[in-house]
């Protein structure tokens, strides 16, 4: 005799249902008539359990299902556990379940709906972990897309929304469009480095840059002492019985302006594992390149180096001059960047990669660490993306650790993080 309650018996029969259609399209009668009854039972539409219907054309038909898919998996167990998991089959069925064939635009464009949809019912923290789940499930639907007729077919092409899947392959196959096709890629890619652009601007908004320099003492005047912290500092100094603070040392703001402009120099592993990083850096690189005294310089290599500067104000521009894949030689674009350190105390040198270099691993760590002894700010990054996520060459991150500069955490927040730390 079971001891599952009835609803738990449901669940069951949910999920099971949900198993056996992500792994083989053709339906299970009973696990399909059982499902219908659940659904149905519970005030769910039958229309829940089809996978050809997407979630905006089921939330059109039936409105108040909004409510319930906003962060749908953020909410803990409640007498509507099975509504629940009716819900949750379908979100996970539309979006993991991507067949197989060619795809069309709209399938696409549907796909990348109802992926928002599942995002929004995860919660930030649950979106961010899945992110690199989406987002291979989304590039493999792009690579299976007649993508060349797809642009040349302005009607086509409207049905597409950017994303960093999307910009990869565009990117990837720019040297073999023309025409419309081509007119309607770069609008794709200008629109997606115009959202990502936004966004990025938003975190570095608040940096002051050449606001403070800490290297020139404060000027020892009253309108610079630094009265909470003389008064924190001395406290020790604290006599009870005359109820009187004995100041030993004074403490004033620092308010020196810096006088020369800070050099930035970012550069960026192009070679085919490195995409994600090459599209956010490039936009970020031509946001701090706006600031005022930040003077920007952009690298980007693979087996040869290329310097990118005279267009980082335009990332748009950069991206169509790049040429994604390849292997990598970090050494030839460290010889590029050193001569481009003329006051090393005031340089902050940003290296983007997985450091993957094989044969030329000690030439480059020699290189860096050269960089690093000069009184460069060195910082190594893994890669730059949405999630986070990050491979690194284990020889280089100890090599980096040993050295006082780990490789920082590929999340786009924790370079910006760094930078200004560094401008400030």
């Amino acid at each position: 005799m079971s001891d599952h309650t009835p609803d738990e018996n449901r669940r069951q029969v949910l999920y099971w249902r949900l198993l056996a259609r992500m792994f083989d399209h053709e339906e299970q009668p009973a696990l399909e008539a059982a499902s219908v009854a659940i659904v149905e039972d519970i005030g769910l539409p039958p229309a829940l359990l089809d996978p050809s219907v997407s979630v905006d054309n089921l939330v059109q038909r039936f409105p108040d299902l909004q409510a319930e898919l906003d962060g749908l998996l953020t909410a803990g167990d409640d007498d509507q556990r099975v509504r629940r998991a009716a819900l949750v089959s379908k979100l996970l069925l539309n979006v993991m379940s991507t067949g197989s064939g060619s795809v069309t635009a709209t399938r696409l464009a549907d796909w990348q709906r109802d992926a928002g949809w599942l995002k929004r019912a995860l919660g930030a923290e649950g979106a961010a972990e899945l992110a690199g789940v989406l987002s291979g499930l989304e590039g493999d639907l792009v690579s299976r897309m007649r993508l060349r007729e797809v642009l040349a077919d302005p009607a086509l092409a409207r049905q597409l929304t950017p994303s960093m899947s999307l910009i990869e392959q565009l990117l990837r196959d720019k040297s073999n469009l023309s025409g419309v096709a081509l007119a309607n890629a770069k609008a794709l890619i200008r629109r997606y480095v115009d959202e990502v652009a936004e966004v990025l601007r938003t975190q570095v908004q608040q940096t002051s840059v050449g606001a403070v320099d800490r290297s020139v003492p404060p000027k020892r005047v009253f309108r610079n002492l630094d009265l909470d912290r003389t008064i924190w500092k001395n406290l020790t100094n604290w006599d009870p019985e005359e109820e009187r603070l004995y100041v030993d040392r004074l403490f004033y703001r620092q308010t020196a302006k810096r006088t020369t402009p800070a050099r930035l120099i970012v550069v960026v592993d192009q070679s085919g594992s490195m995409v994600d990083s090459m599209v956010n850096c490039t936009i970020l690189a031509s946001i701090f390149a706006g600031l005022p005294k930040v003077d920007v310089h952009l690298i980007a290599y693979d087996t040869r180096a290329l310097d990118l500067t005279p267009w980082v104000h335009d990332p748009f521009e950069v991206l169509l001059r790049t040429k994604l894949g390849g292997g990598n030689d970090g050494p030839v674009a460290m010889a590029m960047a050193r001569p481009k350190i003329t006051d090393p105390r005031n340089t902050v040198m940003v290296w983007i990669s997985d450091f993957y270099e094989f044969d030329r691993s000690q030439p480059l760590f020699d290189g860096i660490q050269a960089v690093y002894r000069s009184g460069v700010k060195f910082i190594p990054v893994g890669s730059v993306n949405s999630s986070g996520h990050q491979s690194v060459n284990p020889w280089f991150r100890q090599r980096f650790k040993d050295l006082g500069t780990p490789v920082i955490s590929g999340h786009i927040r924790k370079l910006v993080f760094e930078l200004k730390n560094f401008l400030d």
